[in-house]
């Protein structure tokens, strides 16, 4: 049997067995793992953009948080 297979059996078996901690634990494991593959579904234009967006971050052409509040505030007030 291929040996991956037998680990889902085997996990199955466990999730069936195990209290309810566990089977939180169990979840949020596999949800934070879901949640880490939205980079993947992004498409090649905009993680480029993102990642030139960091570079120039890194090289310190950004406008620091504080400032952008300062010059925009009222677009944030009602």
């Amino acid at each position: 049997m291929n040996p991956v297979k037998q680990m889902r059996q085997e996990v199955k078996k466990y999730i069936d067995d195990a209290d309810e901690t566990t089977v939180k634990m169990v979840y949020a494991m596999l949800e934070a793992k879901q949640e880490d593959e939205w980079w993947d579904t992004l498409p090649p234009k905009v993680k480029a953009e993102i990642d030139k967006a960091l570079t120039e971050l890194d090289k310190g052409k950004g406008i620091p948080h504080e400032e952008v509040l300062k010059k925009y505030s009222k677009w944030f007030s009602r």
